[in-house]
């Protein structure tokens, strides 16, 4: 009995790392960032809110290094709200 209920557990965080991923992929589909780098720091960084929603950044970012990231992706001159939130408006981010 416990080993099946070890695997539902493994399949429901498999399910909810898939859906997170998901959502990720339509969230960024439309973003064009100067740098790719910026995107794929983007992507790493909805991994972390979408897995911890409400949390502050220290909270979800869970060490220093991923945190000081955070606040210097979200500082940075070649990154604005508009570039963080074309993805979310085109395509079909919201079923469009």
């Amino acid at each position: 009995m416990g080993l099946k209920l070890k695997e539902r557990g493994a399949a429901s965080i498999q399910r909810l790392t898939s859906d997170i991923e998901t959502w990720i992929d339509r969230e960024v589909a439309g973003c064009e960032f100067k740098d790719e780098r910026l995107g794929r720091r983007f992507c790493k960084l909805l991994g972390q809110i979408g897995s911890d929603m409400g949390q502050s950044i220290p909270q979800i970012c869970r060490d220093w290094a991923n945190t000081k990231a955070a606040y210097r992706f979200f500082s940075n001159e070649r990154v604005n709200e508009a570039d963080i939130l074309r993805g979310h408006f085109e395509g079909d981010a919201w079923g469009a």
